[in-house]
């Protein structure tokens, strides 16, 4: 009898067993689920403290997000190219850039205060260099208008000299002459050449 009680004792079920593992699958996915809030909360602590850069933007400068987009793993877009993730330890921040070489680590640290400060140098840098970039582009424009004039005054001013210089003439008689020279020679070529 003490065979039977004891294989009675060790009978195992798999219904016990599915729910031990379905227990255990959701306390996973409940850290799983705490980890990635965790990571937006930080992400979104990073956000608010940079909502004064952003609000300091000139209204015409499109080219700024500053948005925490969802995914795995979250991030905090900058701009286009630019955004920070969670490190693998969920502490470190990392301000990452997209370039046509590659990505690039623009800084690796713990501190929110640092990489705020990083992303605000970043923005200034990028307000800077849209600017330059539209002045250069007046400058072309500019450039092309006084050219464009200039040209119409050479222009204008060539054609009355060669009005008035009778060299229209000149040239006109110049490839007359060569016109005549040319067929000369091909009937000089047709009379000599023997076939």
């Amino acid at each position: 009898m003490s065979e039977s009680e004891g294989s009675r004792g060790n009978v195992r079920s798999l219904t016990d067993a599915l729910r031990r593992a379905r227990i255990a699958d959701a306390d996973r996915t409940d850290v799983i689920v705490e980890m990635r809030e965790a990571e937006r909360a930080r992400l979104d602590m990073l956000a608010d403290e940079l909502r004064g850069v952003f609000a300091e933007l000139p209204p015409d400068d499109e080219q700024f997000v500053n948005a925490v987009v969802p995914g795995n793993p979250p991030r905090l877009w900058i701009d286009a190219t630019s955004f920070v993730v969670l490190g693998r330890d969920r502490r470190t921040y990392r301000f990452l850039k997209d370039t046509r070489l590659g990505r690039t680590v623009i800084l690796e640290t713990e501190s929110l205060d640092d990489m705020a400060d990083c992303i605000t140098d970043y923005v200034a840098e990028r307000v800077i260099e849209r600017e330059r970039a539209l002045e250069g582009d007046w400058l072309i424009k500019r450039g092309a208008r006084a050219l464009g004039r200039e040209r119409g005054r050479v222009n204008v001013a060539m054609r009355d000299a060669f009005d008035r210089s009778g060299l229209g003439w000149v040239i006109a008689a110049f490839l007359l002459g060569v016109l005549i020279g040319a067929a000369a020679l091909l009937a000089y070529a047709w009379v000599r050449v023997p076939v």
